[in-house]
């Protein structure tokens, strides 16, 4: 419980979420790396090659952290989601606390990461719908709404000549990782609290 919890921390250090876009003009695709306090280009230039080519169809600039309120409650929720489960694999290492604690850590972290994925595709959707009715470039659908430019929230998208691929990164693996580890760690607790259980009964039956 404790290792899965600390795992979290990995989010502070490594991207939890990358888009690539490819097309023929770029030899190295552009990327951008969503961590969960800000963005950050796959290489030097990238971000502002992505506002460039933005600019041309109206979307908005890509996002700086102070822009946001996520990137300043993401570090907080997962900082406190990792040490309120190292304290809770420490309290049920030493049997003040039972198996089901680590249950509910999960569901409340897997509730929080639901949240989380809504919230980034929502922002996406505004990212790439929204956009500037006075752009160089107004691109229509054959049934004459405007086109929309939202990457997917996971896997590839033809937009124009771009492929846009979107899939987590190390971040959201080690948080995945975590997350299974507290899983494992309450059934292996349940299963370990059962038999003491039945064990005591036993020993009571038996006095």
């Amino acid at each position: 419980m404790m290792i899965g919890s600390a795992l979290l921390l990995g989010l502070f250090v490594f991207p939890l979420w990358n888009i690539e876009l490819g097309a023929p003009q770029y030899p190295e695709p552009l990327g951008l790396n969503i961590h969960i306090d800000g963005l950050q280009g796959q290489s030097e230039f990238d971000i502002q090659n992505i506002d460039g080519l933005n600019h041309y169809i109206g979307m908005k600039t890509l996002p700086k952290p102070e822009d946001m309120w996520e990137f300043t409650v993401f570090p907080i929720v997962i900082g406190g989601m990792a040490a309120i489960g190292i304290l809770i694999g420490l309290l049920g290492f030493v049997d003040k606390l039972g198996p089901s604690w680590f249950f509910g850590w999960f569901v409340v972290m897997t509730i929080l990461g639901i949240l989380g994925m809504y919230d980034f595709n929502a922002w996406m959707v505004d990212y790439g719908t929204n956009l500037d009715p006075n752009a160089i470039m107004k691109l229509q659908n054959p049934d004459g709404t405007p086109m929309s430019y939202k990457p997917p929230l996971l896997g590839h998208k033809k937009m124009l000549n771009f492929d846009a691929y979107s899939y987590p990164r190390l971040g959201a693996y080690l948080m995945f990782i975590g997350m299974c580890l507290t899983l494992f760690a309450g059934y292996i607790g349940g299963k370990t609290s059962t038999k003491r259980t039945k064990s005591l009964t036993k020993n009571m039956a038996t006095t």
